[in-house]
């Protein structure tokens, strides 16, 4: 079936819906096979270049040791795994699984961790950047000395707040509900106080990312590194605030509209997912293959992987 059929198809379907009573159910069933669809996509993609990148660090002892790597790494795991849990919830709500409601929250819940897990690992290569341009000689022993403390700490945080608030939206409905069986698989903490926490947090590691990445910028045109000669420390804290804001953006959108039917409100839903979705491809190219030394293991790297196979390919066997 071609690509322009099952996109007719798709439109078809809105336009029957638009025509009926506003029926949540099919909007959300639909919406969720067509973020299911790109999700895939975009996991493969991810996963891909995410492979490339470790591989290549976990190959050099010098990138191995530095924070920046390593939380570099830990960040695009997070955004595959995030795609990757994508895929299997949306799956879930378009194929209508009739999945236990327990089984779609931990899914869920385990996606929107994840999810939390790569801006908290944003902010943390943004904190970092700022120790070693600001303070380059007090900070290398002091990160290196806490580094898997702090990222074992920001995943206690994520994880001890979720927990918290799937407690607290998990205890309205009763125990039987929480374990039925559901066709199209609710979504939880979708709460107001669920909300407001959320949107406390995203503003709090906002916050660090844009002092940070401001500081940086400060100091850079103080000590001269921003002039023409090195114009990409100044092109790469542009790119990563405009890449950052791809993130961010839809997110507060999504939260603050909640779920409604309606042709606008699945449109604009599906434009801010599609900006998100594109923000999450970008990633490893943003944060990883934008990166110098990377890109100067890169080309070697590939071509010695060339040049291995086409040799074990011409070996004579024994």
């Amino acid at each position: 079936m071609s690509p322009f059929c099952c996109w007719s198809q798709v439109a078809l379907k809105i336009m029957n819906l638009s025509s009926e009573h506003c029926n949540i159910s099919d909007w959300l069933r639909l919406e969720a096979t067509v973020k299911a669809s790109v999700y895939v996509v975009a996991f493969f993609f991810a996963t891909f270049v995410t492979v490339v990148i470790i591989t290549i660090v976990l190959q050099n002892l010098k990138l191995r040791k530095e924070i920046r790597y390593v939380l570099l790494c830990h960040h695009l795991l997070c955004v595959s795994s995030y795609c990757g849990l994508g895929v299997v919830f949306q799956g879930m709500r378009a194929l209508l699984t009739n999945s236990p409601v327990l089984v779609c929250w931990v899914v869920f819940g385990v996606q929107l961790s994840v999810g939390e897990g790569i801006l908290f690992t944003l902010a943390l290569m943004a904190a970092n950047a700022y120790l070693a341009v600001c303070w380059p000689l007090k900070s290398l022993s002091f990160v290196n000395s806490v580094k898997y403390r702090i990222l074992a700490g920001s995943w206690v945080i994520i994880i001890f707040k979720n927990v918290c608030l799937f407690l607290i939206e998990g205890t309205k409905p009763t125990r039987v509900a929480v374990l039925k069986s559901e066709p199209l698989c609710p979504v939880i903490l979708n709460d107001p106080l669920a909300r407001v926490v959320g949107m406390v947090f995203l503003f709090s590691l906002l916050s660090i990312i844009l002092i940070s990445y401001s500081l940086i910028y400060r100091e850079g045109k103080r000590a001269g590194h921003f002039n023409r000669s090195n114009i990409k420390a100044k092109q790469t804290v542009l790119i990563h605030l405009v890449q950052m804001s791809l993130h961010v953006i839809p997110t507060l959108i999504f939260i603050g509209l909640g779920k409604k039917c309606g042709v606008f409100f699945f449109a604009l839903n599906l434009v801010l997912f599609g900006v998100f979705a594109l923000a999450q491809c970008l990633n490893p190219l943003i944060f990883g293959l934008w990166n110098r030394e990377l890109q100067s293991r890169l080309y070697p790297w590939m071509g010695c992987q060339l040049w291995c196979g086409h040799a074990t390919s011409n070996r004579e066997p024994v």
